[in-house]
């Protein structure tokens, strides 16, 4: 906002100093008033408001910048995010991909094929992730949140998902083998063609998920499975699921 403004002429000094009570009071009146014939002749001079316009100018082409530069920015992010994955691939611990996972899913970036095995992620959000074909094996994902998200054809052996939400993500041919689904909530995700041979399902929510065409649920241990769906435990049994306490309580 423009404020240059031209001042009011200064009165005479021995106009002002005749009306001081003390004398001692002078000397800095009369260097007030020095400063007031300075702002006098500057507000007069047209080149400061000139540059007052230029000043406002410079803030708008800033923020025409800003908003035009913004797409290279979120790509520098992103690519960013995905480097920190990369550099982290094969290891355990975090190693900042928690961040960077939720930050790409946030964005609607498909996270297809990506490799996040053996990593801590504990209480990871991905929900409504595409993972099609990731490998989150042996990862620790305890209490994470995959609602609605599609792990069809990944590889999820020996992951450890207990007491996370589940609830209809696609699981369609993805290897669960020895997978810790203790207390999970698979309400109305899609097991069709899973393997969940020797996995951990205790406690687990299975209100409508579909599970009429898994593809092995061998040694899988059923117990307390909650809500679980008219004629899956028994099928379960008959196809080499177990139903019992597990050693280690």
């Amino acid at each position: 906002m423009i404020s240059h403004r031209v001042t009011r002429r200064p009165e005479k000094l021995a106009t002002l100093v005749a009306g001081l009570k003390h004398s001692w009071m002078v000397p800095f009146r009369a260097f007030e008033w020095f400063w007031e014939w300075v702002a006098y002749g500057l507000s007069r001079w047209s080149f400061l408001e000139v540059l007052e316009y230029l000043g406002s100018f410079s803030v708008l082409i800033g923020v025409i910048f800003y908003f035009s530069e913004s797409g290279d920015r979120i790509k520098q992010r992103h690519y960013q995010a995905w480097q920190v994955i990369n550099t982290a691939q094969g290891k355990g611990g975090s190693g900042g991909r928690i961040e960077a996972l939720q930050e790409l899913n946030e964005d609607k970036i498909q996270l297809v094929g990506v490799d996040v095995s053996s990593a801590f992620l504990q209480g990871v959000h991905l929900e409504h992730a595409n993972l099609l074909r990731a490998d989150l094996s042996a990862a620790d994902l305890r209490g994470s949140d995959f609602r609605f998200a599609d792990l069809t054809f990944a590889d999820l052996h020996a992951a450890n998902f207990r007491g996370s939400s589940l609830e209809n993500a696609s699981f369609s041919n993805a290897n669960l083998k020895d997978a810790d689904l203790v207390g999970v909530n698979l309400a109305g995700a899609n097991l069709d063609g899973v393997d969940l041979t020797a996995a951990d399902l205790r406690s687990a929510n299975l209100k409508d998920v579909r599970w009429k065409q898994i593809r092995s649920i061998k040694t899988a241990n059923i117990e307390g499975v909650k809500t679980a769906p008219d004629g899956f435990i028994q099928w379960a049994l008959q196809n080499g699921a177990i139903d019992s306490p597990s050693a280690d309580e």
